[in-house]
């Protein structure tokens, strides 16, 4: 099989992807002035760097994209706060400051570079994984296994952004959003807009279905897909599109940023009950289209691998505490956490810290349980 990390049709279409996001950064967001990081090339060196280092886990567009969000995430941390903080010896103090003076230059990585390239090396690596395979009769059975359903994507992803949007909803009624959103249509009125915000939620969600189909095999990865998609869609809706939509020009500030806050959680939260939703319906769809087939069913038993989930992510969770506990007891935090029960020793706060930790290990096992490899 090719190696897919040498492979420089692949290196150079997302350098290229990269390089025009930074153009489309300088024309959207106007984040030419903002520091001293060159966008555009910025953009080239990430989509090269990212396209090397992400190629075996970006076997997906949906992959891909959530790879991209954080690589370009990690790529503005580095680039706009570490770098000059370790080269002006900058107090440490002072950098929250700086990077909410470069927020802009934030949106911008997410927006126009992480989110493109990433989809784009998410698509061109599975067709090239695919055709250096072709020949392998383990692959094609098992990308016969998971064959992409139409269907089952835009049904179970229209019917989960529906839900998320009709709770998501309830906030923007609050907020008298709905008047705002009705004017990407050149209307005034809540009913239309609430209209425009339950369509947008339908292709939101159908766009989830199509994106993380392959990856959202349980609940555990389709809440995190929810959650990271959701915040996606507040750097490209409120921050970006919208004000396109109604003719302004966005406002990539941090100080705009802050005025969205609630709309921030409230994309966050919608993100995780579309992620919930689908995954819950998609159990539902495969059981009555799939699991039928005898050859498709568990080997095991629900409950053993409840069992074995509950106790690996007890253990687990339980080494992360040990170690998490030091910090803990270096910054008086015991005290604290002893005082949900009422005490006020540093041991009984290490023992409530412990069963705390145990509590989120198990949850976690539970949840993640078919994607823990």
């Amino acid at each position: 099989m090719k190696l897919k990390w040498l492979d420089p049709s692949l290196l150079f279409s997302c350098a290229a992807i990269g390089a025009l996001g930074g153009v489309a950064a300088l024309v959207v967001g106007r984040v030419g002035s903002v520091g001293s990081v060159n966008i555009v090339l910025m953009g080239l060196i990430f989509g090269g760097v990212f396209a090397a280092l992400c190629q075996q886990h970006a076997n997906s567009a949906g992959a891909g994209l959530l790879w991209g969000i954080a690589g370009a995430a990690l790529a503005w941390l580095v680039a706009s706060v570490g770098l000059p903080q370790v080269m002006t010896g900058m107090p440490m103090d002072q950098m929250t400051d700086m990077a909410r003076t470069h927020f802009p230059e934030l949106v911008a990585f997410i927006v126009c570079i992480g989110t493109p390239v990433g989809i784009t090396l998410g698509l061109l690596g599975r067709v090239t994984d695919e055709d250096s395979d072709s020949s392998s009769t383990v692959r094609h059975e098992l990308i016969e296994k998971n064959h992409f359903s139409w269907p089952r994507a835009l049904v179970i992803g229209g019917l989960s952004g529906i839900i998320g949007g009709w709770i998501f909803g309830a906030w923007m009624e609050q907020v008298g959003f709905f008047p705002l959103v009705a004017g990407i249509v050149n209307a005034t009125s809540r009913e239309t807009g609430v209209l425009v915000h339950n369509v947008i939620a339908i292709l939101i969600g159908m766009s989830f279905g199509v994106l993380f189909q392959h990856d959202a095999r349980g609940h555990g990865s389709s809440m995190g897909w929810g959650m990271a998609y959701g915040l996606l869609w507040w750097f490209l809706g409120p921050l970006t599109v919208l004000p396109l939509l109604l003719g302004q020009a966005p406002d990539w500030s941090a100080v705009h940023g802050g005025e969205l806050f609630g709309s921030l959680v409230g994309h966050i939260i919608y993100g995780l009950i579309v992620g919930l939703i689908y995954a819950t319906l998609d159990r539902v769809w495969v059981g009555f289209f799939k699991d039928t087939d005898p050859i498709n069913r568990e080997a095991e038993g629900s409950g053993a691998r409840t069992l074995q989930s509950l106790g690996r992510g007890a253990v687990g969770s339980l080494l992360g505490g040990l170690i998490f506990s030091v910090i803990m007891a270096t910054t008086d935090s015991l005290p604290v956490v002893a005082s949900l029960v009422g005490g006020t020793s540093p041991v009984l706060g290490f023992l409530v810290h412990m069963i705390i930790a145990a509590l989120i290990g198990m949850s976690f096992g539970v949840l993640f349980q078919r994607e823990s490899p």
